[in-house]
């Protein structure tokens, strides 16, 4: 393209002399003349103008020019900046978490059909003696005491700590990994299905230059090839430097689970909404009303596999409140919304100082290799264009001289 380019510059010039040779012979001449001349002007700007953006013409070291090179580090902030603004604001994940019912969706996952459960086995003689304890216990009121001990205890268990020493295990471990690979997937998908929407987004940050240039859907792509790119070396790269952030970043979290003040608080504060909410104690007794009777079942046929069986239906039911009550939907949701919100405002910005970081790291001569190698067809049209338009805008002028 760009050789093509400029042999229609050369051409232009070709009929500018061959139209100077016959300008006696007919009065059209002079529109030809006219029409290569402007067109020369306008090739040489835009060629200009196009190099100017990747180097410096002829090596001549003009003001304002190599203008990628020379701002390559500003480029790399700009693009943190427009990661954190468009995408790990609170109220973006918020807004996009509005949309997402997590709680409906684990349970229809738990109503789903199972298989592969076992029973657990127990001595004959001890089964009997605890099936016959579990008979003579008044099902009701003892699902009623089992429900407020549990809420009990629950209450006075401080969570955060708890959820921090597991998550501390998990993370030295490296038992997070599958996790982690779980939610770059997500991710991937989720800048796939919405992709219009960041290139609406890039069209009204970009200006009204970069817009008539078709550089801002140019632009998009890049930003989309980069973001795609980045999740795919992540996935595949177990040594990548965004898998050690998200290990710091869980590792920061799972600190101030267990020493973190206003973190804990706001564990405790979620964990006591949820058991405060009537919904989740009918479950309790639902759940205590099935394993009491898959105790005794399993204690009574020890090969019957009846412990796993009452658990699994214990799992059912509550996949069956989770899909069919809008309340605790709406409180689990907010839980969810409220730990993604929480993430995107601690972890977001070590996040886009990765991204700036890596760009800053990359050498002049890569930067414009890259952004070249995306866009530059594109210039190069540019250039023709600015051709042609020039010497459509000079034979305008030679009519409007020969007319006046």
């Amino acid at each position: 393209m760009r050789r093509s380019a400029t042999g229609l510059l050369v051409a232009m010039a070709g009929l500018y002399v061959l139209a100077g040779q016959y300008l006696g012979i007919h009065p059209a001449i002079g529109y030809v003349r006219a029409f290569a001349e402007a067109a020369m002007v306008g090739g040489l700007a835009d060629w200009f103008a196009v190099t100017a953006l990747f180097r410096r013409p002829l090596g001549l070291p003009i003001p304002h020019t190599a203008i990628i090179p020379e701002n390559k580090d500003r480029i790399a902030d700009t693009m943190a900046s427009f990661l954190q603004d468009n995408f790990l604001t609170p109220a973006v994940v918020a807004r996009r978490m509005q949309d997402m019912n997590l709680a409906k969706a684990a349970g229809e996952y738990l109503t789903a059909p199972a298989s592969g459960d076992t029973g657990a086995r127990i001595r004959a003689g001890a089964g009997e003696l605890v099936a016959e304890f579990l008979e003579s216990l008044d099902p009701d009121r003892l699902g009623t005491q089992v429900r407020g001990g549990l809420k009990s205890l629950a209450a006075r268990v401080e969570v955060a700590p708890l959820l921090g020493q597991l998550l501390t295990a998990a993370v030295a471990d490296r038992r997070h990994i599958p996790l982690i690979d779980s939610a770059i997937r997500w991710a991937g998908l989720t800048i796939e299905a919405n992709e219009t929407l960041i290139r609406n987004m890039i069209h009204e940050k970009a200006n009204g230059l970069v817009r008539w240039t078709g550089l801002d859907e140019k632009l998009a792509n890049s930003v989309l090839d980069g973001l795609y790119k980045l999740l795919a070396e992540v996935l595949v790269d177990p040594n990548h430097p965004l898998r050690d952030r998200l290990d710091e970043g869980l590792a920061q979290f799972a600190h101030d689970l267990l020493h973190n003040p206003e973190t804990q608080a706001k564990i405790e504060r979620m964990k006591n909404e949820l058991l405060d909410n009537p919904v989740v104690g009918k479950w309790w007794l639902s759940v205590w009303e099935r394993l009491r009777g898959g105790l005794i079942k399993t204690a009574r046929e020890p090969g019957g596999g009846g412990l796993s069986a009452g658990f699994a239906e214990s799992m059912a039911e509550l996949g069956k409140v989770l899909r069919d009550d809008p309340r605790l939907q709406v409180q689990i949701n907010r839980f969810a919304r409220r730990t993604a919100v929480g993430v995107a405002t601690r972890y977001g910005g070590q996040i886009v100082r990765l991204v700036s970081e890596t760009v800053r790291r990359w050498d002049a001569r890569t930067v414009t290799d890259r952004i070249e190698s995306a866009v530059g067809r594109d210039l190069q049209f540019i250039r023709m264009n600015g051709t042609l338009v020039g010497g459509l805008v000079g034979v305008t002028i030679h009519a409007a001289e020969a007319a006046f």
